[in-house]
């Protein structure tokens, strides 16, 4: 079958739905302060995947009529978190200037790509030292088998937690599996 790609704008006008027209970059900074902020989770507004079927709205307007009268203050509470992020992240902005921002660009260009590249390296010395054992990297060959290093003995691949997802993909790994969870948003990762 042929793909055909429909655009969200083309999406709203054939549900009969006008969308709020809003400034350039407008969206990003309130879907940034919202992602901070978490406005719009569900113990705040709701989970909205089954509460649209619960509602047997047929329309958008029937959706709102239903959410309305179910969750009467869950817009302002959203409304409310998400703007008070947007005047934090306002502040923000006003104390950010160039020699600033180079130092961002330094650290993300110098420092966290070494980290992400020299990642397994650290993952293997941290688990060795737990185990009171030696470690090393995999050898080109070893690495095409889907081994990342050794510890002690025992050969593993390091992988994401979401690598899990992936499962049903024909790659076999048939070593110890290490996986690594990162929360969204934080700055550090567990194995």
């Amino acid at each position: 079958m042929k793909k055909i790609k429909i655009k969200n704008t083309e999406i709203a006008e054939l549900l009969d739905i006008e969308e709020p027209i809003f400034p350039k970059y407008v969206t990003q900074i309130i879907n940034l302060a919202n992602q901070n902020a978490q406005g719009t989770r569900p113990k705040v507004v709701g989970q909205m995947s089954e509460l649209i079927f619960e509602s047997k709205s047929r329309n958008v307007h029937e959706w709102e009529e239903w959410y309305a009268k179910n969750y009467p203050d869950s817009i302002d509470k959203a409304a409310d978190k998400i703007w008070t992020m947007v005047l934090q992240l306002k502040n923000a902005i006003e104390k950010i200037n160039e020699e600033m921002v180079r130092e961002w660009a330094k650290n993300l260009i110098v420092a966290k790509t070494f980290i992400g590249m020299c990642f397994q390296k650290a993952v293997l010395m941290k688990i060795a030292e737990h185990k009171k054992t030696d470690y090393r990297l995999s050898s080109k060959e070893e690495e095409s088998q889907g081994i990342d290093g050794w510890i002690g003995e025992v050969p593993v691949s390091i992988k994401a937690d979401t690598y899990k997802i992936k499962m049903g993909t024909p790659e076999s790994i048939s070593c110890k599996m290490i996986y690594i969870f990162q929360k969204e948003g934080r700055d550090s990762r567990r194995v």
